[in-house]
């Protein structure tokens, strides 16, 4: 992998989103209620032309607007992502795009990306979310999904249901399901990460030919496709939240004063910084490289995405603790952004492929 550096349009382009974020978005995040889809949120990322970036835009485009919006509002660049994990799929059949996209795109309407089932999370070719034929054509969805973001809320779901019973990743299903379909239920669950999450039960739920995603026992290569586009920006998403981190624990090492003098003098406290910042910079070349690859369609996408997830994430973790360390106990009082980072951190390391399965992911690679 080759050094990356961005030209100045790049730089120009990134700090004006962090304005954005930090003057127009932060404010509407603050408003909002924690674990509950923000729309006054992503009307005005709409607005801003900001979800219109995602379909169909450069994976380098959307990492780089996750690590901006990262660094200044971590609820933005959530709410943003979700949109784009949920519609992308849709992208697969011309006319689910022209029914769903741009209202995705304005904000209006809410996407979320149903892979998940309580006994199916890392291993998504075990998925049991039956589509069983109806009588007269189509299907029918019965079983649940669980910890899935936006959800119970959202307007439209991509769902992955098993359509060839005992076929593995060869007989999953893509469908576009809208949230009014008879028979979808759900509830929210109260989870450590501020962002929604819920369950979704699917009690003979009817989809159509015109629903389907793609080509019918193929969905386990939507999902697949939609993941490998956006695990690089999961970790330009990690990224920002550790350069968020490393600001803050300069700016408090220069201020504050400890021991009699201040607390960057002491060598314990330079050297986490230090540590801090070439994993951080480390990280976010990592993302780039993914991205680039997954641009050129280069061969070696799948292993470096899940590098650039895998190393991004595991540094945001700890590059958010060493700077809660460095902070002390104000670090952890409501409201705090190291203590709303803290919490925000740990979710990455496990969505989207947890870092035990991009270790398997970059293992595979090695040997192929």
């Amino acid at each position: 992998m080759a050094s990356f550096a961005l030209d100045p349009e790049q730089l120009k382009w990134c700090a004006q989103v962090r304005d954005w974020a930090a003057e127009r978005l932060r404010p509407l995040a603050e408003a909002g209620e924690p674990g509950r889809v923000n729309r006054p949120l992503l009307a005005a990322l709409g607005e801003l032309g900001l979800l219109a970036r995602l379909f169909p835009g450069t994976a380098l485009e959307l990492c780089l607007l996750r690590e901006s919006l990262a660094r200044e509002c971590t609820e933005a660049e959530t709410a943003l992502a979700l949109q784009g994990l949920g519609a992308h799929p849709l992208l697969e059949s011309p006319e689910l795009a022209a029914r769903w996209i741009p209202r995705v795109v304005s904000g209006e309407a809410v996407a979320a990306f149903a892979l998940t089932e309580p006994g199916a999370g890392s291993d998504a070719a075990a998925l049991e979310l039956a589509a069983e034929p109806a009588p007269g054509g189509g299907w029918r969805l019965t079983g649940e999904k669980c910890w899935i973001s936006n959800a119970p809320e959202a307007d439209v779901y991509t769902v992955f249901a098993r359509t060839t019973p005992g076929a593995g990743a060869r007989g999953v299903t893509a469908f576009a399901v809208p949230a009014d379909r008879p028979g979808l239920g759900g509830e929210h669950l109260d989870m450590l990460s501020p962002h929604p999450i819920g369950r979704l039960r699917f009690d003979a739920v009817p989809v159509g030919e015109q629903d389907v995603i793609g080509e019918v026992d193929r969905g386990f290569r939507v999902a697949m496709t939609t993941l490998n586009r956006f695990r690089p920006s999961v970790g330009a998403f990690a990224v920002g939240m550790a350069q968020a981190a490393l600001d803050a624990a300069t700016a408090h090492a220069a201020s504050r004063t400890a021991f009699g003098a201040p607390l960057k003098e002491l060598q314990a406290v330079s050297h986490s910084l230090a540590e801090m910042a070439t994993r951080t910079e480390a990280a976010r070349l990592l993302v780039y490289a993914a991205a680039e690859a997954y641009d050129s369609g280069a061969a070696w996408t799948a292993r470096s995405s899940a590098m650039a997830k895998l190393f991004a994430t595991e540094t945001a973790q700890y590059a958010v603790d060493a700077a809660v360390q460095i902070h002390g106990a104000r670090a952890l009082e409501r409201g705090h952004l190291l203590e709303h980072l803290y919490r925000e951190v740990r979710a990455p390391r496990i969505y989207e492929g947890a870092t035990e399965v991009q270790r398997s992911i970059i293992a595979k690679e090695l040997f192929a």
